[in-house]
């Protein structure tokens, strides 16, 4: 986030930012797992909330935007509905409330706990070997005498050493791996010689996704990937069956959204209606249709040609051609792989994004946590009518809603995830920016519009490839102008919105005074926005 120097106005509510979101996850290394010890009396454990000098002002009601489960009837900070346990009288032993207990013994279950599927030792299994075979390449020179010098003999003693270690290891790891759903938390026990305990609360979790590379679809088991406000990684459970992968993904998504631990079990994975889906013959006349592909694709050979001509020997020449031809096929064959039968359906845990040719993944888009929506049509695409739309989610990864469509399909699909936005009556209602903005940026200023008159800030950049940025008004989080030198002398300045995922949509090029108007105009729209969202939450529907 760019810091506001000279010739940069800020519009806010004075408000400084709030306290960091809680993790979702804590570590352990002890027996026990319960609470931490409470803070010391007259201590403040939330931080100071004056303004941040060289940050840009949050907006007012502005806050990050709560996860599914914070949005039940109790306040976000608030803990899951259940009575305090009395305090132990002294000399008395406590009794632990069910779910909240200490870990039991080391490598021993306790009631409730659940092991992986049985085939996780041999993906583990895996790890002492890749460990050789990484000493082997950072010293090949030593390695290639150890092999000269190897006998059938050494060799034979050395499988019979490496196969039993790697199958103990992925048996012991499996073994003492464990994990469990309590009233408020999900539990992974894990380590053989360093334990680790993470404790996932239910009511931060964002996302559940279900993974199944290659080989796990062959066998019939899945991975359970979990997005939880706070972590940058994913915590996740391999390998499940795939029936109880999908039992257990409902079953936290029910607790998430507030469903009773006793009839979260009960309530099955939720119906799920097919909005859209891309047809790999689309899919992929659309990679073709891309001029970076090709682009990438001149780029390799020519570098190939130069470093040959000038090497004379292929060697080099391939050398360099590796690094750029890996580059065109995760931009052509490995982008159709992953976005194979690309399909996108609507249930109420939030839209399913299911997508693969070799590894299958089952991801969820969670209601009210989508903060931007891009809709990118370049060149080659616009005389069939197809668009790209992307999307940023608040602390998740998702980036993609639909690889390619048409553009009614397209709208369609925004309108589920941005209720009452009409993208063609938005992009109708751009205004230009003016004329004297082609003395900024020669030519490539006619790409530029901006509109904020309807439920978004809308932003449009770019001609060869043209991006159009949807931002609802409620997910705006706060909003600054900028100039420089030669934009200011052209009276013009630029107009960023900043947003619960951590990114910018900026307005290019506008005049002056629209852009400080659009600054005081802003805060009112935003507090607007919030106050007429629909309450989207989880298996509640809409």
């Amino acid at each position: 986030m760019t810091g506001a120097g000279p010739g940069t106005e800020r519009n806010g509510g004075g408000a400084g930012p709030g306290p960091e979101p809680e993790p979702g996850t804590g570590t352990g290394t002890g027996n026990g797992t319960g609470p931490g010890p409470a803070p010391a009396p007259g201590s403040d454990p939330s931080p100071g909330s004056g303004p941040v000098p060289g940050e840009p002002a949050a907006l007012p009601d502005a806050a990050p935007a709560a996860a599914p489960g914070d949005r039940a009837a109790r306040p976000p900070s608030a803990g899951p509905a259940t009575e305090a346990a009395p305090a132990p009288a002294p000399g008395t032993t406590p009794t632990p409330t069910p779910g909240t207990g200490a870990a039991p013994a080391f490598g021993r279950g306790a009631p409730g706990e659940r092991r992986l599927h049985p085939v996780t030792p041999l993906r583990r299994a895996w790890a002492p070997i890749a460990i050789a075979v990484g000493w082997v390449i950072h010293d090949l020179d030593q390695a290639q005498k150890w092999i000269d010098a190897l006998t059938l003999t050494h060799a034979l003693l050395g499988l019979l050493v490496i196969i039993p270690a790697a199958a103990a290891y992925g048996f012991l790891s499996w073994w003492f791996t464990h994990f469990s759903v309590t009233d408020t938390e999900l539990r992974i026990r894990t380590g053989l010689l360093f334990r680790r305990t993470a404790h996932i609360r239910l009511d931060r979790l964002q996302a559940v996704d279900v993974t199944q590379p290659l080989l796990a679809r062959v066998i019939g088991v899945a991975k359970l990937k979990l997005d939880v406000i706070g972590t940058d990684a994913k915590d996740e459970l391999a390998f499940l069956s795939n029936q109880e992968a999908r039992e257990l993904r409902a079953e936290l998504l029910a607790r998430a959204a507030g469903i009773a631990p006793e009839s979260a079990r009960d309530v099955g994975e939720a119906p799920a209606r097919q909005l859209a889906r891309v047809h790999p013959r689309t899919l992929a006349v659309a990679i073709l249709l891309l001029a970076g592909v090709w682009a990438g694709l001149a780029a390799a050979a020519g570098v190939t040609a130069v470093v040959w001509a000038l090497s004379g020997s292929p060697w080099p020449a391939l050398a360099a051609a590796i690094p750029s031809m890996g580059a065109f096929w995760a931009a052509s064959a490995g982008r159709y792989i992953t976005e194979y039968d690309w399909t996108v359906g609507e249930s109420p845990d939030g839209l399913r994004l299911d997508h693969g040719l070799l590894d299958r993944t089952h991801e969820t888009v969670p209601p009210g946590r989508v903060q931007t929506v891009r809709i990118v049509e370049p060149l080659l695409w616009r005389g069939r009518g197809w668009v790209r739309v992307e999307l940023d989610v608040a602390g998740s990864k998702n980036t993609v809603l639909l690889p390619v469509a048409d553009r009614d399909t397209a709208g369609m699909v925004i309108a589920r995830v941005l209720p009452g936005v009409d993208v063609r009556a938005v992009a109708g209602s751009m205004r230009p920016v003016p004329r004297r903005a082609r003395w900024c940026v020669p030519l490539w200023w006619r790409g530029y519009g901006f509109t904020a008159e309807g439920p978004v800030f809308a932003a449009r950049h770019g001609l060869v490839s043209r991006t159009l940025s949807l931002v609802p008004h409620a997910k705006v989080q706060s909003v600054r102008l900028r100039q420089g030198p030669w934009t200011r002398a052209r009276g013009l300045a630029d107009v960023t919105v900043d947003t619960g995922a951590n990114k910018s949509v900026t307005a290019r090029l506008r005049d002056a005074a629209e852009a400080r108007a659009v600054i005081r105009a802003q805060a009112d729209r935003s507090r607007t926005g919030r106050r007429e969202a629909l309450p989207d939450r989880w298996m509640t529907g809409r």
